[in-house]
């Protein structure tokens, strides 16, 4: 790197704060109080991410009369649903491509539920007047080589071919044209398939939504362990003292039969049903715990940008925007004006360790702020705000699977891998159906039924990740050819992202 280069991009780091900008916010709502004793419902719901709240949201929706429990560990949308870049994408496969290697038979049908699952979070943040800046913009897949070109124009007309539309194939004057960029070769545009939002404000909506529909919500309160009983519960919804997290006090009958119990740091809730949105965090289902790992990615957010600097790239359309190689960016404007750029890095910690001092990177850190003024030259002199990581679930297929356990009174699903700020709302339906023991549509797909091979034990899992990253990075430097161990990797369906 040339001294200049590093200069550019140590000083465009000096003001960073390490908080996840999205957060950093006055209007971040209050906690509320742990729950202390116990209480009871019909339906809890564990983990306060976009996973839990449209669980809980669609269930009341579902059934205004089911009484809703929900517990988080911290505050909701402190973990991936606050950190992340605010792309809510339709895709339920993690994009077309993985969609139509692993389900080709039932593709259509995944595009079809992907289209409508994105229209109804659309329609829910308007509905309850949901201000987290939701701007239905689109993305472009943009090459920045030529390989990449290629890879996007085969994608083109695959998809095409097949009958779908929506995507536009720009070529090197025309994606400058949206964005400016001297290293954008060309791209591809899916220009209703993906929104762009303020992550942090859709959660605190959603929260708000579910507390108006009565759902009674209890932070700092952690699931420690799921246990099965027989009870003869204390009136429906009941805690220590009759009250609710509102303060409000509930009546009911006394219930009896088989049910869940789980412990919390303070006290316990005794459920008819759970349904389980901790992704990331280890299951309360041991069984499911091998099929994620903890994959953690890193983001810096720009200072807002002048006029002549806005003029310098353009992207008046304001699309998010990826790049295609293997270890990949993506990047984003704001409705303020600042540049979100994160990626590249997927750093998995030995032994799938989660801790807060893995949120923050250094080296990352300056690695993303030398690409992007690489990307972006003519905003030399501009500085980052803000610097954060935090923990992505991935699995070995890419995109989410789904799952009951203690005789179907428990559901989960997990393993988004970096798409879950879309595609946690159609897993809170699916987990719903299970809950219910419907069949529906969602429940009859093949990617619902089925789950992805899990990750081996450590050291391999440690070996083998490693030796994944390093053949990625290999192929991105080789013009995309993949070695002998990709090719392997992709004839067992198997894989590593962020």
């Amino acid at each position: 790197m040339a001294p200049g280069a590093m200069r550019t991009a140590l000083t465009s780091l000096s003001d960073a704060q390490p908080v996840p900008y999205w957060l950093d916010d006055p209007g971040r709502p209050g906690a509320l109080p742990a729950l202390t004793g116990d209480e009871h419902c019909d339906l809890l719901v564990i983990g306060g991410g976009y996973s839990g709240l449209w669980t809980a949201l669609l269930a009341k929706e579902r059934d205004p009369g089911r009484d809703v429990v929900l517990i988080e560990g911290h505050e909701v949308g402190w973990a991936a649903s606050g950190r992340n870049g605010g792309f809510c994408a339709a895709s339920l496969t993690h994009g077309f491509s993985n969609g139509l290697a692993r389900w080709p038979g039932e593709l259509r049908r995944l595009e079809e539920l992907g289209e409508r699952n994105l229209d109804a979070i659309e329609a829910t943040v308007a509905r309850y007047g949901i201000d987290c800046a939701f701007e239905r913009t689109g993305e472009i897949d943009v090459a920045t080589e030529s390989y990449q070109l290629d890879d996007l124009r085969a994608l083109y007309e695959e998809a095409t071919g097949l009958g779908f539309t929506g995507l536009e194939l720009l070529d090197r004057d025309a994606v400058r044209a949206e964005v400016d960029s001297p290293t954008f070769l060309g791209g591809l545009w899916d220009r209703r398939g993906v929104a762009m939002l303020h992550p942090a404000k859709l959660v605190w909506g959603l929260k708000q939504a579910c507390l108006d529909l009565g759902v009674r919500l209890y932070e700092n309160t952690r699931g420690l362990e799921l246990a099965r009983v027989r009870r003869r519960a204390g009136p429906a919804g009941a805690g220590p003292a009759g009250t609710g997290a509102t303060g409000a006090r509930r009546t009911g009958a006394r219930r009896t039969g088989a049910g869940i119990a789980v412990r919390t740091p303070y006290g316990r809730v005794f459920a008819r049903r759970v349904a389980l949105g901790t992704n990331v965090f280890p299951s309360l289902v041991r069984r499911v715990r091998p099929y994620t790992v903890p994959v953690y990615d890193y983001a810096l957010m720009t200072e807002p940008l002048t006029d002549g600097q806005l003029s310098a790239i353009g992207w008046k359309n304001r699309q998010g925007l990826g790049d295609s190689a293997n270890q990949f960016h993506y990047f984003r404007i704001t409705p303020d004006h600042r540049i979100l750029w994160g990626g590249y890095d997927a750093v998995y910690p030995y032994g799938g360790r989660l801790s807060a001092e893995l949120d923050h990177r250094p080296e990352t850190y300056l690695k993303l702020a030398t690409h992007f003024f690489d990307c972006f030259p003519q905003l030399a002199g501009l500085r980052f705000s803000h610097a954060w990581g935090g923990a992505i679930d991935t699995c070995s297929r890419f995109s989410a699977f789904f799952g009951t356990a203690y005789d179907g009174q428990v559901a989960y699903a997990a393993g988004y891998t970096g798409l879950g700020v879309g595609a946690t709302r159609f897993g809170g339906e699916v987990m719903l159906d299970l809950l219910a023991g419907e069949r529906t549509e969602r429940t009859e797909l093949e990617m619902v039924r089925s789950k992805p091979l899990p990750f081996p034990p450590e050291p391999a899992a440690w070996a083998g990740i490693g030796l994944t990253k390093w053949s990625l990075a290999r192929a991105d430097a080789r013009g995309g050819r993949r070695n002998a161990w990709l090719r392997t990797m992709d004839r067992l369906g198997l894989g590593f992202d962020s």
